[in-house]
């Protein structure tokens, strides 16, 4: 079935969908950081420090790409999924490089143009083999040369996995009737989607500068604290009363898709900083050490962590290989078996397809997880 809008401009503008004015359980843990944030002496501090960091490293570069993704999306109204039933023999190496694409949108697309019959069951593998989901944004941010690695091998891994999927399999894992809509449509763009933007904008100027070693502490004569932990507090609002769970409906505006989406990429990004640093600063957890005592099993870890949908695990797997905690087989193998947030979509529109398409995945993640750990293991470690 094909649903319609569940909400209407006006009242998600303030906030009452059909979730009620705010999702309890988001409010809680929203209500939770805030609070963290406010504390008196150093744990104020270090959460507020950790916090910006968080915003100017990752969720500014978030926005700034997703913004011009779904710009240009919006402004060419270009189909994807047509064009790649389109492109026939070519559909798996587009599959993989839509996946490839930092985020889950582009694999998305896929799934949808799956479950419609446009394209392969290859072209999901493909996909869902080449995708790292939200954790790419984080790993572009802070370790590009890590990146510009793994993401070509996701790329590669993801054609030849598609390709042979569709030589091998026969399987149809299509669900019957038609596909539904993922994803309530907010409306016109809102006061806070602007906030938001306005927020991110110094904050990319912040972290831009930063990866060329320059320190930036005021812009426009005020501190740049003030921007980004006004993002942090704007984004958590939003996230706390958004109609959404992960993906935006490809029919809302571009900045109403790049606050909702940054938004929810940014509370796990914001959890997985605070979790290694509090872990550290005040359990006197050493995880490096505690991890070199399985390194054996750790990409076989890792890639079962990325069977766990959403992309809350993943990128605190991420959060552990930037800090050295984890080896870079490890990252591997979870970058590689890891759907993301896509996998949500995926349940909802070809659950068979989803579940099969994430058990293939893992085969190219512990082969090449493990190629790596005999192989090179000191690898941009």
């Amino acid at each position: 079935m094909h649903n319609t809008d569940l909400t209407t401009p006006a009242l998600s503008e303030i906030g009452l969908t059909r979730f009620g004015p705010f999702r309890p359980r988001r409010l809680l843990l929203v209500a939770a950081l805030v609070a963290l944030a406010l504390a008196p002496g150093e744990l104020g501090e270090l959460t507020r420090g950790l916090m910006q960091d968080a915003f100017v490293q990752v969720s500014a570069f978030v926005a700034a790409t997703l913004l011009l993704f779904y710009g240009l999306e919006k402004l060419f109204r270009f189909d994807m999924g047509l064009a790649m039933g389109k492109a026939r023999g070519m559909q798996v190496p587009i599959a993989a490089l839509l996946g490839a694409t930092p985020g889950c949108g582009g694999a998305v697309v896929v799934v949808a143009a799956y479950a419609s019959g446009k394209v392969s069951f290859g072209a999901v593998v493909a996909t869902l083999t080449a995708t790292m989901g939200d954790a790419a944004f984080l790993l572009i941010a802070t370790r590009p040369d890590a990146a510009l690695v793994l993401l070509p091998i996701q790329f590669g891994a993801g054609i030849v996995t598609g390709w042979l999927i569709d030589r091998f399999v026969s399987v149809d894992y299509r669900p019957q009737g038609g596909a539904c809509e993922i994803a309530p449509r907010i409306g016109k763009t809102r006061a806070r989607d602007y906030a938001y933007l306005a927020a991110a904008i110094p904050g990319l100027i912040v972290g831009a500068a930063q990866i060329g070693a320059i320190e930036i502490n005021h812009i426009l004569g005020l501190p740049v604290a003030w921007f980004a932990l006004a993002g942090v507090f704007t984004g958590l609002a939003i996230w706390a009363a958004s109609p959404v769970n992960a993906m935006t409906n490809s029919a809302d505006g571009p900045v109403t898709r790049m606050a909702e989406e940054t938004s929810f990429i940014s509370v796990w990004v914001i959890i997985a900083y605070l979790a290694y640093d509090y872990a550290a600063a005040y359990a006197g957890l050493d995880l490096k050490a505690a991890f070199a005592s399985i390194a054996p099993v750790l990409p076989l870890i890792a890639a079962a962590i990325g069977f766990v949908p959403g992309c809350g695990p993943q990128v605190l797997v991420a959060t552990l290989y930037i800090n050295g905690a984890i080896p870079f087989s490890a990252l591997m193998a979870n970058a590689i078996s890891n759907d993301g947030d896509a996998l949500f979509p995926a349940i909802a529109l070809a659950p068979k397809a989803a579940i099969m398409a994430t058990v293939f995945s893992t085969i190219p993640a512990l082969i090449l997880a493990y190629g790596f750990y005999i192989f090179a293991p000191g690898f941009l470690n």
